[in-house]
């Protein structure tokens, strides 16, 4: 075999290799998609859904269905203040801003987390102000989340303040039973407050970029394929024109003039004869 088709199989495993991990990256791609229309369809389907009290979105164990993110929720209570948390490095207003964490005592007998909204950063480690929730019994509707992680780097906060929504951690500072499955993104309050945090935005409905990335890379390994068969190609062309442009093969003198001896000896004869 040729060191040339030695060379052309190397360059095909080549791209079948480009392209296996092409295929594995758009497949992943895919599966982002998905997720992120499976997400979209939940907000639509829930967001604006009428709310339903504590103990049908909650269930007994604590739990969170995970079809019932976004779901608007009644709450029935009142605010435990003192007990209020501030949640540091949020982004909002283009600021690292303070969401306030207040637990709410429901009807029910259980506390849950409500997010009131958020506070810029002030001069000092805290926000120069938080409003206050309203006193006394309150109809709050929130929106279901589910609680947070910690913080992979470890980071912590000062007191009265945590680095995320890791219910949990929030729980073990808050009395009474805590919901630990989830908390609640405020839409409202009854009797509603003088003063109040920022508001959250609505979800984005941006399906994101993951569709036009797995295309691409089917795309990129098509044309894996292609740049090789253009190199075997060219290298083929060139071969080619490489023997096309070699000179024809000279005879060696010295046979050359052994044949005209010969040639000048046959004619003798052939003279001797006549």
């Amino acid at each position: 075999m040729s060191n040339r088709l030695v060379r052309w199989g190397v360059y095909v495993l080549i791209a079948i290799a480009f392209a296996v991990a092409c295929a594995f990256l758009s497949n992943w791609q895919f599966e982002r998609n998905e997720g992120r229309s499976a997400q979209l369809a939940l907000v639509e389907r829930n967001y604006d859904a009428t709310p339903i009290p504590l103990s049908e979105a909650i269930a007994a164990d604590g739990s969170l269905d995970a079809e019932d993110e976004w779901h608007p929720v009644k709450l029935e209570g009142e605010y435990l203040a003192d007990q209020q948390v501030l949640v540091r490095n949020r982004p909002h207003g283009g600021t690292s801003a303070f969401e306030v964490l207040v637990p709410f005592q429901d009807v029910d007998g259980r506390v849950f987390i409500v997010d009131r909204g958020w506070v810029p950063p002030g001069e000092e480690a805290n926000p120069d102000v938080v409003p206050a929730p309203p006193t006394g019994t309150v109809e709050v509707i929130v929106r279901l989340r589910p609680g947070e992680r910690l913080p992979a780097s470890g980071r912590g906060a000062p007191e009265g303040q945590v680095p995320t929504i890791h219910l949990p951690s929030i729980a073990a500072t808050t009395t009474g039973d805590v919901v630990t499955s989830a908390y609640g993104l405020l839409v409202s309050e009854d009797p509603s407050p003088d003063t109040a945090p920022g508001t959250f935005d609505s979800p984005t409905e941006d399906p994101g970029p993951y569709l036009s990335y797995a295309i691409q890379w089917i795309l990129f390994a098509l044309m894996g394929f292609i740049f090789i068969g253009y190199m075997i190609r060219t290298e083929i062309q060139k071969h080619r024109e490489e023997v096309e442009g070699r000179p024809a093969p000279t005879r060696n003198p010295r046979r050359r003039d052994h044949d005209a001896d010969a040639e000048d000896e046959l004619l003798d004869k052939v003279d001797a004869r006549v």
